[in-house]
């Protein structure tokens, strides 16, 4: 058995450990950031749409065989109180308004213009969907084929954009900006000094040489800001952190289907791995353990090899963007929400949407027999619309190279092992606990 390794130090959890990045801790700041997206909404005088907006229009209206328009009118009736968009027209006004625009810090103000709190908005389009997710009937849409593609079709467009250099207009230091006092204190929090560690073109420019929202957030570590640690006596003895991120949950004894993660949430590793016409794969990984983390707005979005080895196989997976498990609000054990809040199912979700959602997945084979193979799942949850694969079957990786990334918003990801691959997972691996990318998770006890 390889010695026990030590974390250097302990990473700061941020404001909010399950939820930070994707929905406002403040309160004042959730209704700023809908204040100024209904401001100008005048329900007589609608206006014409933005032409990726109007093409989603055009794709809900024209469902009527399958009746997505009136799936959106259901959700909107059984959405919970505290949504603040309330028809589907307000919903396209919104939406016209986000996807020509990058993310952005949201500022709240007193009666007298001053700034009293504000946070960034990683993911806007979420927090338009979030409550209606949380509904019977937006279970159903925001898993309807046709509007995922409709979906797909408006976050590709928005994609797009952020990947101009007219998306660069949030990279500055004003009260909206992410290079703001408040932005970088968020970049840096519990991650390092922003300038430190990541690789920028013009460190000394304003918004660090980014040419676009898109090339921020998919930035790159200097090298040696996430060293390896080596273990020269124990080679290929530990699985690594594969993603900068937050732990959810870990578990053992894989089942064919099992709903031990989260309370009414279904779990299936034939689901997971997408091979219900070929169940082989799936028999090889049940009884096994699985690990899942997920990434805020504000993480490093590149994903690395947990071990070294070689590329077996690799698969991306059409699936939801939005869709979640509706339930009863947060639970008396959220770490961060009152119980009943209704917002957030989407983050609730996160061991289902392994199964539900788009994703990319890679077979890697490791060069220690011991571990067999290991499946990496990037899962891309809300604004995500792509995950892009950096490697090609057959290729061999080292624990650290670069796998793949996710582009803009939220995701999550999960480790698979089989069910002869014993792991000890070091003390510091419990849920809630945000780790940096390239730790040792666990080592391989023989």
């Amino acid at each position: 058995m390889p010695p026990q390794y030590q974390r250097p130090r302990p990473s700061k959890q941020t404001i909010l450990t399950r939820y930070g990045g994707w929905l406002p801790a403040k309160p004042e700041v959730y209704e700023a950031f809908f204040n100024d997206l209904l401001r100008t909404y005048d329900p007589k005088r609608p206006g014409a749409h933005v032409p990726a907006v109007q093409e989603f229009e055009d794709a809900i209206i024209s469902s009527s065989d399958i009746g997505l328009l009136n799936l959106f009118e259901k959700a909107f009736i059984q959405s919970a109180p505290e949504n603040r968009v309330r028809n589907f027209q307000q919903l396209l006004h919104c939406m016209d308004k986000i996807v020509v625009a990058a993310p952005k810090f949201q500022v709240s103000r007193n009666e007298q213009g001053e700034i009293t709190s504000g946070e960034p908005i990683g993911v806007p389009l979420y927090l338009l969907l979030d409550l209606l997710s949380n509904t019977a009937a937006g279970y159903d849409l925001f898993r309807n084929t046709r509007f995922n593609d409709a979906l797909k079709a408006l976050l590709d467009s928005w994609g797009k954009y952020l990947q101009s250099s007219k998306s660069n207009n949030t990279l500055n230091n004003s009260d909206e900006g992410w290079f703001s006092k408040l932005g970088l204190e968020t970049l840096d929090n519990g991650r390092g000094i922003f300038n430190d560690i990541y690789e920028c073109p013009d460190e000394t420019a304003v918004n660090r040489g980014f040419t676009s929202w898109d090339a921020f957030f998919t930035r790159k570590f200097k090298p040696g800001a996430r060293p390896i640690q080596p273990q020269p006596d124990f080679p290929n003895f530990f699985i690594y952190n594969a993603c900068e991120s937050t732990v959810l949950r870990k578990a053992t004894g894989i089942k064919e289907h099992d709903q031990f993660w989260l309370k009414g949430q279904p779990y299936s590793i034939y689901d997971m791995l997408a091979t219900i016409q070929d169940d082989r794969v799936a028999q090889s990984f049940i009884g096994g353990t699985v690990y899942q983390a997920f990434l805020s707005p504000y993480d490093y979005h590149r994903w690395h090899s947990p071990v070294n080895g070689t590329i077996r196989e690799i698969q991306i997976i059409p699936g939801t963007y939005y869709a979640a498990l509706p339930d009863e609000g947060a639970e008396k054990s959220d770490p961060d929400f009152q119980p009943g809040d209704p917002r957030g199912a989407i983050i609730r979700s996160q061991a289902w949407l392994t199964q539900a959602a788009t994703r990319a997945i890679i077979y890697i084979d490791a060069d220690n027999k011991d571990i067999g193979c290991v499946v990496f799942i990037g899962v891309g949850m809300v604004e995500v619309s792509t995950c892009q694969v950096s490697v090609k079957v057959g290729g061999s990786v080292k624990v650290g190279d670069e796998l793949g990334m996710f582009h803009f918003g939220g995701s999550t990801h999960a480790l698979i092992f089989g069910p002869d691959v014993k792991l000890k997972f070091f003390d510091y691996v419990q849920a809630n606990e945000h780790l940096h990318v390239n730790i040792p998770l666990a080592a391989v006890e023989i």
